[in-house]
């Protein structure tokens, strides 16, 4: 049996980070490693040590994080705001790389961007339920 039929699935958290409170944009990253990390690879662009708003590693902040997102089998989004940085990266891995992109919400359907409708494979109401999906459609 090839080496790589063994591998876990990769799973990018996207979310927002800009313009939030470190322990906000960290706790719910923290929370999915717990939820998924023994079966899944996880990649949480917070390893990085990058500061928001410095022109000379806004470049870097990107492209790192596009590389995330073509790296992963599935994205897993916090979609409890909008998020420009966010909401590009769903939309890169579902319309141009046709990742499978699994958001948890706290919004009703009705005011949910019609765009996160569209370009996330589903949507659902918490981290925990979103963890569930994947554990029980992705876990070979």
């Amino acid at each position: 049996m090839p080496e790589f039929a063994n591998q876990k699935k990769t799973i990018y958290l996207s979310g927002p980070i800009m313009d939030a409170h470190a322990g906000e944009a960290r706790e719910w990253r923290e929370t999915a490693k717990k939820l998924l990390a023994d079966d899944f690879r996880l990649l949480d662009p917070m390893r990085r040590k990058f500061v928001d708003r410095e022109v000379d590693s806004a470049n870097e902040i990107v492209e790192f994080d596009l590389q995330d997102v073509r790296a992963a089998d599935i994205i897993l989004v916090n979609y409890d705001k909008p998020s420009i940085g966010t909401s590009m990266e769903v939309f890169y891995a579902a319309r141009e790389l046709g990742k499978f992109v699994v958001a948890f919400s706290p919004f009703e359907f009705k005011e949910c961007s019609p765009w996160m409708v569209r370009f996330c494979t589903k949507i659902l109401g918490s981290l925990e339920e979103a963890a569930e999906y994947i554990n029980v459609n992705f876990n070979e």
